[in-house]
């Protein structure tokens, strides 16, 4: 019986065009241009900040990142960033009496930022406060800890296969693939993802049929 569900945060409940956007912004690069490169690095299976390195050749992406939180022009996050399921949806599983944890690869600023949404989750939780990432272990031993739950009674939903799927599975979490996002989309198809993911899903509207039909 799944009694929590755990989700990834960029690309699964924010889209991330305000921060690839304030990236090109601060780097005086037009917006397009970073982001076909983020499309490029996705595609090719490298680190979505190889971007911003392939942008600016030497770049210290954690310097860079202080200097624009130095200069006011760091991480945001309103309403406007979260897709448009994600409040019914996590209001729904509550209400099921689900578990919902928030738990993805962000910087100790964006969790602060979440929690400030009041989204309708027992947990809001980054891997910049945890100190461990995905896709290592320790990430989803945490993400188990703030469920209170088994592997096998609980479900990570997220859109990258690499960061979320196979590692959760591996771990032995249920896992549910969504087609959200680049990474999302890129791989929702590809045959290994279908076969390591548990479920495939086109919304956060899936998960209580999901859910549902595990009691």
């Amino acid at each position: 019986m799944i009694r929590a569900v755990a989700l990834d945060i960029g690309e699964t409940l924010v889209h991330d065009d305000r921060y690839w956007g304030d990236w090109a912004d601060w780097l005086g690069a037009p917006r397009h241009t970073l982001s076909a490169l983020v499309g490029a690095v996705v595609a090719q299976g490298r680190d979505n900040a190889d971007a911003l390195r392939l942008l600016r050749p030497g770049i210290d992406v954690a310097a860079e990142y202080r200097a624009r939180e130095a200069a006011g022009r760091g991480e945001r996050l309103d309403e406007s960033d979260l897709y448009a399921d994600v409040r019914s949806a996590l209001a729904a599983l509550r209400a099921a009496d689900v578990r919902v944890v928030v738990a993805g690869n962000q910087t100790a600023r964006a969790g602060t930022l979440l929690r400030a949404l009041d989204l309708p989750a027992d947990v809001v939780a980054t891997s910049g406060e945890w100190g461990c990432a995905k896709p290592s272990r320790d990430f989803f031993a945490r993400v188990l800890d703030a469920a209170g739950t088994e592997p096998g009674e609980t479900v990570y939903v997220g859109d990258h296969p690499a960061n979320d799927v196979h590692p959760a599975a591996a771990a032995g979490l249920v896992t549910a693939h969504l087609r959200r996002g680049p990474w999302g989309h890129l791989w929702a198809d590809a045959p290994e993802v279908r076969a390591a993911a548990d479920h495939s899903i086109d919304s956060l509207h899936d998960l209580l049929p999901l859910v549902t039909a595990s009691r």
